[in-house]
């Protein structure tokens, strides 16, 4: 099964609340994840908070065109769920 976002509300500094298609929700902290040319625009609340699901990529996207993978979402929702950490492994997101 290939992971998507099905749904993505703002929540507070760089929170980002994330239904994922597998029927998990959590909550995705970005807030140092935000580095780089491309998300240097994100840093400013304002901007970070017009966040939306694209339904083409099936992921949250930006304004200025900044996304992230929907892996990479679900792995901060998730991150310390001790049954999820061979398959944060196998994406690379942990050794």
């Amino acid at each position: 099964m290939f992971l998507h976002v099905s749904d993505a509300h703002y929540l507070d500094d760089y929170k980002v609340e994330v239904l994922f298609n597998d029927g998990r929700k959590g909550i995705a902290d970005l807030s140092s994840a935000l580095e780089g040319p491309a998300f240097q625009q994100l840093q400013d609340i304002t901007v970070f908070a017009q966040l939306r699901v694209d339904k083409e990529l099936d992921t949250i996207v930006w304004p200025n065109g900044a996304d992230f993978a929907p892996e990479f979402f679900y792995f901060q929702a998730f991150k310390n769920v001790p049954d999820l950490q061979a398959q944060f492994r196998q994406w690379g997101y942990i050794a």
